[in-house]
């Protein structure tokens, strides 16, 4: 009735309702009706959006609208719709700072690039690794990070105050731990070629479970991309968008909730919109 009044508004909102049997006061009645369950629908979005942003501030409208069509199920509507709800209450993405990164250089051995071309079929057949440097207020702390490349799940993450190997052993004694008992003699372990992954102490670990160890080629940064992508997201998407750390242990903290969130609730594109969580149970 609305959108006819509006093609036609020398028509009074009376002439037009008689005309389907309807009534002016009943319009009105419904108008408002209707008025305030979508003003209830958008506040209650507008909630989640904030709430869900609060744990993951940098998560695109994309996914947001994703996670919130599993909790409003019918109720939420269109994509464009709820676009046009968080662009016109300021809540979409601002644009993100760059940082740089940290390299390493060494003399131990180092090992060839395995993975030119090879895609995994599941999990466990790739697993990636990386360091990168997060600020606190009380100087800068290291997250060593491994990944499998299937599902984009982080298995293993240490929050270190230095770049000492025993941290990045840690973060792979973790992966080796939640899959104690597993067959990992067909899995590839791929980093870049820093000293942490190079040690004596790193590569006996990943021999025991008789894993094959891959690495990238100096200067080709797009060697490890999956690793330094789940970095970028952390980062951008998260560090990035919140208030300093304050220490380490803050930093251990608040990471620890991101990454939970990263594994269970962050769809990703990648995974057809899956969770790395989801793509997990997928294959059994």
């Amino acid at each position: 009735m609305t959108s006819l009044h509006t093609k036609h508004p020398e028509r009074s909102i009376g002439c037009l309702c008689s005309l389907f049997g309807k009534t002016r006061e009943g319009y009105y009645s419904v108008s408002k009706d209707t008025l305030e369950k979508r003003m209830y629908t958008e506040t209650e979005i507008l909630s989640s959006v904030r709430e869900i942003r609060d744990r993951a501030p940098g998560i695109g409208a994309y996914k947001l609208f994703l996670i919130l069509k599993g909790i409003f199920h019918k109720e939420m509507p269109g994509r464009d719709w709820f676009y046009s709800l968080v662009h016109r209450h300021h809540l979409m993405l601002k644009p993100e700072r760059k940082r740089h990164t940290t390299s390493s250089n060494h003399n131990y051995r180092k090992y060839k690039n395995l993975i030119k071309g090879f895609k995994p079929l599941g999990i466990n057949q790739l697993w990636v690794a990386d360091i990168t440097y997060i600020e606190t207020d009380n100087g800068v702390c290291y997250l060593h990070l491994l990944t499998d490349a299937y599902t984009h799940e982080i298995i293993g993450w240490v929050v270190s105050i230095s770049l000492l190997s025993d941290n990045t052993i840690a973060a792979l004694e973790m992966a080796l731990d939640r899959f104690e008992g597993y067959d990992l003699s067909h899995l590839i372990h791929h980093s870049d070629r820093g000293s942490q992954y190079c040690c004596n102490n790193y590569i006996e670990k990943l021999r025991e479970r008789e894993i094959s160890i891959s690495m990238t080629e100096d200067g080709n940064p797009t060697d490890n991309a999956i690793a330094e992508r789940v970095n970028g997201i952390i980062k951008q998407e998260w560090i990035y968008r919140m208030k300093r750390f304050k220490d380490l242990e803050d930093a251990r903290e608040q990471i620890g909730k991101i990454i939970e969130f990263y594994n269970n609730e962050r769809p990703h594109m990648s995974n057809g919109m899956l969770t790395p969580a989801e793509m997990h149970r997928k294959c059994g």
